[in-house]
């Protein structure tokens, strides 16, 4: 009899997201839940500048080009955005590039 091979999922099922906030500016996380323009997010980063996506749709898709040069906050355990006007889902890329990004600080 074969056996089957299981394989581990992630550790986190839920989405990585870039939300756009009216303005409280651009994060980017877990998607816990929406409701309304009320996004909460787990394992969150605020998204201040990047360098090498033309647009959050291709930061989104691909990463940025120059991690070395963007400038991603600390992650944050919960966050909610109150005002959101835009949600992304990111491709895998998008997600790793951003994760991985070294936390900007002052």
């Amino acid at each position: 009899m074969a056996t089957k091979k299981i394989t581990k999922k992630s550790s986190s099922s839920k989405p990585y997201v870039i939300v756009r906030a009216t303005q409280a500016g651009v994060h980017a996380g877990e998607l816990v839940s929406e409701k309304g323009q009320r996004i909460e997010l787990r394992n969150a980063r605020r998204i201040w500048h990047w360098k090498g996506a033309a647009s959050l749709s291709e930061l989104a898709v691909y990463g940025a080009k120059f991690p070395a040069e963007c400038k991603f906050g600390a992650k944050i355990t919960k966050h909610i955005v109150l005002d959101a006007c835009e949600i992304i889902y990111c491709q895998p890329a998008g997600a790793q590039m951003i994760q991985g990004c070294a936390e900007w600080r002052a």
